[in-house]
C-alpha cells in the first residue's frame, strides 16, 4: 500500500489530475519598494504587501489583468499574490535545495545535455495547457471549478507540462521545466492552491535506438526508468524500488515510480513514453522521446520532515534559517505547536455547489490560518434537500490565535458562503 499523501499525478486512472505526484523576490516587482518587517514573538516575519502590478517572463502584468470581475475570471486576490514569488528559486528554500539537486543530478549523469528551464510565465493558453498534451476536450480537469481562468482561453498552468510542446517546437531535444502551478483544491495539510512541479523531457533520434535491438518506443522506456531509478537512488539513497502502469493522456506507456521508504511504499513521480501525436505535432515525426513528472512538495515534505504544505510559504526565520543551500534533507525542527480551533458550519447546498467553491471563500478570508475544511456530515432529508456539515480547522504556525480573531473569521466565512455559494445556512 502506498504512502497516504497528497496526490497529484495529473490524469492518474482515478481522475486527479497532475503529471508529477507535487533567490527572494528576484522577479517579483509590486507598487513597494520594499516589504516591511514585523515580529511574532521576537522572531522577524516578512509581513504581507497589497500587490498591484508584477513582473513575469520580463513583462509587467497589473492586477487587473489577473483578477477581473468577469463570469470567465475566478482567480482570487490570494493566488495573484502568489505570482512571481518563485519559491524554486530560492536557493537556502526547501524547494530551491531540492531543484538544485535534481539539476546536480542531471549535470553529473547527462554533462551539457538538459537545457534548464525555471522561470517561464504560468498565465499559458488553453491550447497550451490543455489540448497540446492530449487532455480531452469534455475531461473535468478543464472545468472552473479545477483551474483557475484568467479568460475563456487563458488560464494559470495547472502543471508543467503546459511549456513541452513549446520547447520541442523550438528545437530543444532534453530539457527540464521547473515552476509553479495552480490548481483549486482542497484545504488540509497536504494540499495548497499553488505548488511546484519539474518536468524532465529527452528526444530520440533513429541513430539513438538503432543497433539497439529493440524498438523505439522500448528503447526509450528502457532508458527512462534507468534514468529516473538513478534519480530517486541520489535522492532516497539506497531504497527498493518498483514501477506501476498507469494512465497519462500524453505518454503511452505510462509509469509511476514508487521507492520503500520509512516502512511503507511512496509514490515518487509519473512519467512514460510521449505519445507520437505530440511529437508529431511539434514537427519530429521521426523521434521519440520520454517525460516525467514530479512534485516538488511531495518529494520535499518526506525528505526534510515538513508535516504542513503552508510552511513552505511562511517568512518566519524560525522556518527559513533551518535551511541552508546545498544541505539536502536536513529534518525540519517545529517551532510551534498552537492548538487548532475548530468552527462547525452546516448548510443546505444547492445543485451549484462543489467543495472547491467552499475552500476558495475559507481561503479567501482565513488565508493560511485555515488548516483544513473536512466533511463530517451530510444526509438528505424527505423532500430531497442536502445537508452538508464542515469542520474548518483556524491554526497559525506562528503565534496563538484569539477567541475574538477565530470567531470574526468565522462569521465572514458564513457571510461570503450563504452570498457567494447561493447555500442556506442551518
Amino acid at each position: 500500500m502506498a504512502l497516504s499523501f497528497a496526490k497529484s499525478t495529473f490524469f492518474s486512472k482515478n481522475g486527479v489530475r497532475g503529471f508529477a505526484l507535487l533567490a527572494p523576490f528576484s522577479s517579483f516587482s509590486t507598487s513597494s519598494s520594499s516589504l516591511p518587517i514585523d515580529r511574532v514573538h521576537g522572531h522577524k516575519r516578512r509581513q504581507s504587501v497589497v500587490v498591484s502590478a508584477l513582473e513575469l517572463g520580463g513583462v509587467k502584468i497589473s492586477k487587473d489583468e489577473i483578477v477581473r470581475d468577469d463570469p470567465t475570471n475566478n482567480i482570487p486576490d490570494t493566488i495573484f499574490a502568489k505570482l512571481g514569488m518563485q519559491l524554486h528559486r530560492r536557493n537556502h528554500h526547501p524547494l530551491g535545495i531540492l531543484k538544485n539537486a535534481i539539476y546536480d543530478y542531471f549535470d553529473t549523469n547527462y554533462p551539457d545535455k538538459f537545457d534548464k528551464f525555471d522561470d517561464l510565465c504560468p498565465i499559458v493558453s488553453v491550447r497550451q495547457n490543455f489540448d497540446e498534451v492530449l487532455v480531452p476536450a469534455d475531461h473535468v480537469s478543464r472545468s472552473y471549478n479545477d483551474t483557475y481562468y484568467v479568460d475563456s482561453q487563458t488560464v494559470l498552468r495547472c502543471h508543467t507540462s503546459a511549456h513541452q510542446a513549446e520547447l520541442l517546437r523550438n528545437g530543444h531535444t532534453h530539457f527540464l521545466v521547473t515552476g509553479d502551478v495552480y490548481r483549486r483544491d482542497s484545504i488540509d495539510s497536504t494540499h495548497y492552491p499553488v505548488f511546484h512541479q519539474m518536468e524532465g523531457v529527452r528526444v530520440f533520434a533513429s541513430n539513438d535506438w538503432e543497433g539497439s535491438g529493440t524498438d523505439p518506443t522500448s528503447h526509450a522506456a528502457e532508458d527512462l526508468k534507468k534514468c529516473l531509478e538513478g534519480l530517486a537512488r541520489h535522492l532516497f539513497g539506497g531504497v527498493e524500488m518498483r514501477w506501476v502502469d498507469t494512465y497519462f493522456p500524453f505518454t503511452n506507456p505510462s509509469f509511476e515510480l514508487e521507492i520503500y521508504f520509512q516502512d511503507q511504499w511512496m509514490e515518487v513521480l509519473g512519467c512514460g513514453v510521449t505519445e507520437q501525436e505530440i511529437l508529431k505535432r511539434s514537427g519530429r515525426t521521426d523521434n521519440v522521446a520520454w517525460a516525467f513528472g514530479l512534485g516538488l512538495e511531495r518529494l520535499a515534505m518526506v525528505l526534510f520532515d515538513i508535516p504542513d504544505i503552508r510552511l513552505f510559504w511562511s517568512t518566519d526565520e524560525r522556518f527559513t534559517s533551518q535551511f541552508s543551500s546545498g544541505r539536502l534533507g536536513l529534518k525540519f525542527k517545529p517551532f510551534s505547536k498552537y492548538p487548532p480551533c475548530y468552527k462547525d458550519m452546516s448548510f443546505w447546498i444547492s445543485d451549484s455547489f462543489t467543495e472547491n467553491n467552499l475552500c476558495e471563500v475559507v481561503r479567501g478570508i482565513a488565508g493560511d490560518l485555515a488548516e483544513e475544511v473536512k466533511l463530517i456530515d451530510n444526509f438528505t432529508n424527505k423532500k430531497g434537500m442536502t445537508s452538508h456539515c464542515y469542520r474548518i480547522a483556524y491554526r497559525s504556525m506562528e503565534r496563538s490565535l484569539t477567541d475574538e480573531e477565530i470567531n470574526d473569521l468565522q462569521w465572514k466565512v458564513r457571510e461570503q458562503v450563504e452570498n457567494k455559494l447561493k447555500v442556506v445556512l442551518r
